[in-house]
């Protein structure tokens, strides 16, 4: 993936309610500033969920690292799928997948890489337009829902 050496901090807390413990939280942080500044993690690991918030093809200087929707959508899905595997869990996991499309993104590209991190998998899925993300020019945003499944 071009070259990127991603930086990952894991952070782990237990919290508890009326002497019964919630499931342990474990988040995953890249160090982008903004994270800190919007407050919210990577993904997050709770008990045998692993959510992973949208993410984008985007190099450390916030601008995107390919410019069609193909590729950009073949590399969120790639950076999203390593999120969960540090979290520990793996591709097969995925239970729900989210595309969010820039309002003039073709959709045919990021639906084909779908298919193809997916084929196997069959996650539910939803694909839709927005109106734009942040930074300009990211045409694809991916969001991964999975559940480990007990061995």
């Amino acid at each position: 993936m071009s070259g990127r050496s991603a930086r990952f901090r894991i952070r782990s807390s237990m919290v508890s309610q009326d002497q019964d413990p919630l499931p342990r939280r474990i988040q995953l942080r890249t160090g982008s500033a903004f994270e800190d500044r919007a407050a919210y993690s990577r993904a997050l690991r709770v008990g045998n969920r692993i959510l992973v918030s949208g993410t984008a093809d985007i190099g450390p200087d916030g601008v995107p690292l390919h410019e069609g929707e193909y590729d950009q959508a073949v590399a969120a899905i790639a950076l999203a799928l390593d999120a969960i595997r540090r979290l520990g869990g793996r591709a097969d996991d995925v239970v729900r997948t989210r595309v969010l499309l820039a309002a003039d993104a073709d959709w045919e590209g990021p639906v084909r890489a779908h298919g193809e991190a997916f084929a196997d998998i069959n996650p539910v899925n939803t694909t839709l337009y927005v109106h734009g993300f942040i930074p300009p020019g990211v045409l694809v945003e991916v969001e991964l829902e999975a559940e480990i499944q007990p061995s």
